[in-house]
């Protein structure tokens, strides 16, 4: 990927144009360190001119963006930057756009289903992964015990599911 999702705008904030941002850096604070990003469809550039923490979330004030109307319709603008422009991640660390469309398999070598997605809804990360067989897709803990391994040079990972899935 040549671009990696790194915040999301959510509601205004205030009458002078702030918004809500929920940022997906290790560092929340690091988003206004990249320089200017980029909405999903390249379309669209944002500067951010300052940024401050608030309960949950960070609040900013992005450059063109001067009152409330224009902050709303910003709500849910997903933010992204080039790829060459962040840290690479240690031994042990991914970026969750490196892991979706990776095939995951059993220890066994069994094909088990495809990443989609990387979550997070508080109690650590979780993989979805739709099933080779099709159905409802999966939500596995992204934890050492349940993905024992992970090849980003040939596009897999290991899967140790419990026994009930």
């Amino acid at each position: 990927m040549d671009r990696v999702l790194i915040a999301q705008i959510g509601a205004a904030h205030g009458v002078r144009g702030e918004v809500r941002l929920k940022a997906f850096t290790e560092d929340p604070m690091s988003v206004a360190r990249y320089g200017a990003l980029e909405t999903e469809d390249g379309m669209r550039r944002f500067e951010i001119e300052a940024v401050r923490p608030a309960k949950d979330m960070l609040v900013a004030r992005l450059k063109g963006v001067a009152d409330r109307n224009a902050a709303e319709a910003l709500t849910n603008v997903r933010l992204y930057v080039a790829r060459e422009k962040l840290p690479k991640p240690a031994d042990d660390e991914f970026y969750y756009a490196d892991l979706v469309g990776l095939a995951a398999h059993t220890a066994s070598g069994e094909a088990f289903g495809t990443v989609k997605a990387v979550h997070n809804f508080g109690a650590g990360d979780l993989l979805e992964i739709e099933p080779v067989g099709g159905g409802a897709t999966l939500l596995l803990p992204f934890t050492e015990a349940t993905v024992p391994a992970i090849d980003l040079a040939d596009r897999k990972l290991v899967v140790a599911p419990p026994a009930d899935v």
